[in-house]
């Protein structure tokens, strides 16, 4: 928001803090806008990429030639190709690989070492594959998306690659062994596709067949058997999910005793999946619950996260939602419907799982109790009783498993904070004892920084936790510049993190930062999540004005010193906050973000999350969605904000289309908006450290300039 007379600030806090959350500031909008925009939809066509490259051109005039763009963007990018970043490890039998991108490998090396010579302070990396070395050969940006090794402990594995950064991929068969690629091996061309092996000479493959053969959603849902040596077009269907699914895979499991089985998954919607298991009669449903995730084999258990109640058939026990359970394998190859779990760990009312991953002999938790991390070692004795002890990590850090070998009972532990720089653990799940791998050096000032876990009230009376990280002298009279972040969406947790560039770029130069854990998160359980899920989710958006409200009020900052930012359901999130309250913040950032909820089912991938919004086809969850949908909700006579709007053209889970439109509608309406679409980047903030260096320098520049000119 542009106020003229700075005066006017402390009548219009003692305004909004009048303002009960059950009335939006700003009315809705009760007719549904012609839609003279979709020509945006279409990705890459000559007129959509010369609106896209005329305002690129206007924000970069704008923004780069602001004197702090350039300082930004120099230290985002040092921070990004600093070689003392912690090098992620993932273990594959006995060897540490990494993935890695610096000012030599733009696109990344993918390169491997032993444990041993990890824990070096000079690492000697072998490389396996040079990504910008395969980019020149065969004329693509690849990005390296991983591997699909054949499991345990083989060499051959499918190396994935990604161009620009979008999920499409393409696959090629390679040998760790030699780090060659197989001459005529498995080769699969560029789709959306899920790939495992069931032999060194088998494939089960699920991806674009061709006309009919992908779901409403853009995921592949026929699943065939591809033997070595055959024309994909000899492949043979084994299974199919429905047009109407999100997507169809298969999972395989093994354990390090020998045990062995592949499931093949519907996902009928977001959260909901059918699992059926792959035997020799054929496909055999197992008669689980909807909302689960289904976790590795430990010595014959498959380890299933329960996101529902659930009371198996013939049984009197309800296990809660929340919970991990364990189910023997051989038991369910019997009889697949009458299945007698046990229980591995219990949810309470404030403590819930988060991950699950097994070693090869113990099973790893990580959990919230209250927003605070924790990390459990868990083994089965013989009574078929599952016991866990809490490992030694220390309170107010997010705790996570980075990866954990199947060959060994070693996994490495991430344990991060707003300003405790993150810490790579090696455990050892056998003993219980942690020692530290790799610390990454402060990359910011924190020695007069202080992190407090503070509540807001929405407006059904509910507390909603936030943490905010802030200089130890502030001052609480309104005037500092406060960045507020929020997600609120799939139960994904938003939990203390380590972070250089908002460190560096932000809370250095005078800022504060907030993440609010409001509902749709995970934080509490998958009842914090499904609170508010399709027609309720005005109570996420309620919570997040909560929130900024309850930081004016607390005089922390006042609405011209207040930004907000999100990104992907995110960005729907600061889209909302911004036609229903666009009197509460000065700076909006909306990144990678959905708009257009009337239209969402149509753009990209969109289709897969009805399950989280609702749908169209539904006349009262589509009245709902268009009460909320940001596109439709722009109003010509309301004063906003000037926001800043980040995509990428090759986005192709959301989209850039949102974006698009929703920033085609402000200029239609004479609004102020600044927008920045990147070329390549996939679904985040660029392809390469020099593409995400420059997001995070507009970004930063953008919030300086509103917040703390």
């Amino acid at each position: 928001m542009h106020l003229k007379k700075y005066k006017t600030i402390a009548l219009l806090s003692l305004i909004i803090a009048s303002i009960p959350f059950c009335q939006h500031a700003v009315a809705q909008v009760s007719f549904e806008q012609p839609d003279n925009y979709q020509w945006l939809e279409d990705v890459s066509g000559n007129r959509s990429m010369a609106w896209v490259n005329a305002e690129n051109q206007r924000t970069a005039k704008l923004l780069e030639a602001d004197s702090r763009y350039p300082d930004l963007a120099a230290k985002a990018l040092k921070l990004l190709e600093s070689p003392d970043r912690i090098a992620a490890p993932e273990f594959h039998g006995d060897s540490v690989y990494n993935l890695w991108q610096d000012d030599h490998h733009v696109h990344g090396i993918l390169r491997r070492t032993t444990v041993a010579g990890y824990l070096a302070t000079n690492p000697q990396w072998r490389t396996v594959v040079d990504y910008d070395s395969l980019s020149k050969r065969d004329n693509e940006k690849w990005v390296g998306n991983g591997l699909r090794c054949l499991y345990p402990g083989n060499s051959l594995c499918l190396v994935s690659l990604s161009s620009g950064g979008e999920d499409a991929e393409t696959l090629r068969e390679f040998d760790l062994r030699t780090r060659k690629f197989v001459r005529n091996g498995f080769a699969l061309s560029r789709s959306k596709q899920d790939v495992v092996w069931v032999d060194r000479d088998t494939l089960l493959v699920t991806r674009d067949w061709g006309s009919g053969a992908m779901t409403q959603s853009g995921y592949p849902f026929i699943m065939k058997l591809w033997k070595r040596g055959q024309s994909l077009d000899e492949a043979r269907e084994v299974y199919r999910g429905k047009e109407s699914d999100v997507d169809t895979i298969a999972k395989t499991l093994d354990d390090s005793h020998g045990h062995h089985a592949i499931l093949l998954i519907r996902d009928v919607d977001y959260f909901k999946c059918e699992v059926a298991l792959l035997s020799t009669d054929g496909p055999q449903i197992i008669a689980l619950p909807g909302k689960i995730d289904i976790g590795d084999l430990l010595n014959n258990q498959m380890i299933v996260t329960l996101n529902e109640d659930w009371k198996p058939q013939g049984s009197k026990t309800v296990y809660p939602q929340g919970s991990v359970v364990a189910l023997d394998l051989d038991a369910i190859k019997r009889d697949p419907i009458h299945l007698k779990p046990t229980i591995v760990f219990p949810a309470s009312p404030q403590e819930f799982v988060q991950s699950a991953t097994v070693t090869k002999n113990h099973l790893l938790l990580t959990t919230l109790d209250h927003v605070q991390g924790r990390a459990y070692v868990c083994a089965r004795d013989a009574g078929n009783t599952w016991t866990y002890r809490r490992l030694p990590v220390p309170d107010n850090l997010s705790v996570s498993v980075v990866s954990a070998s199947n060959s060994s009972d070693k996994f490495f532990l991430s344990l991060t904070g707003f300003i405790t720089p993150s810490t790579l653990m090696l455990g050892d799940a056998g003993t219980g004892r942690l020692k530290i791998a790799k610390t990454l050096p402060p990359q910011f000032d924190a020695s007069d920084l202080v992190v407090e876990q503070m509540e807001a009230v929405s407006s059904d009376k509910t507390k909603i936790p936030y943490f905010m990280v802030h200089r130890k002298d502030i001052r609480y009279d309104g005037s500092n510049p406060t960045l507020l972040y929020a997600y609120g969406g799939f139960q994904s947790s938003q939990t203390p993190g380590y972070n250089g560039k908002i460190g560096k770029l932000w809370i250095e130069h005078g800022g504060v930062y907030v993440v609010a854990n409001i509902r749709g998160g995970g934080e509490f359980g998958p009842s914090w999540h499904d609170a508010g899920l399709k027609t309720n989710r005005q109570l996420i958006f309620d919570d997040f004005a909560a929130v900024g409200k309850d930081l004016v009020t607390r005089k922390i900052t006042s609405p011209r010193r207040l930004g907000i930012y999100g990104r992907s359901n995110g960005g729907l999130l600061m889209g909302v906050e911004f036609t229903q309250h666009p009197e509460m913040w000065n700076a909006v950032v909306i990144q990678v973000p959905v708009l257009d909820l009337l239209r969402f089912e149509q753009i990209a991938a969109g289709a897969s999350w009805v399950g989280e919004y609702g749908s169209v086809s539904n006349p009262n969850e589509r009245k709902f969605l268009a009460s909320i949908s940001p596109y439709n909700q722009l109003d010509s006579s309301t004063h906003y904000p000037e926001p800043l709007i980040l995509t990428t053209t090759t986005d192709d889970r959301v989209g850039p289309a949102h974006a698009r439109k929703f920033a085609a509608r402000l200029e239609e309406f004479h609004k102020p908006f600044l927008y920045q679409e990147s070329v390549e980047g996939g679904h985040g903030p660029g392809a390469d450290l020099g593409q995400q260096a420059k997001t995070w320098a507009t970004m930063y520049t953008y919030l300086s300039r509103k917040l703390m000119d």
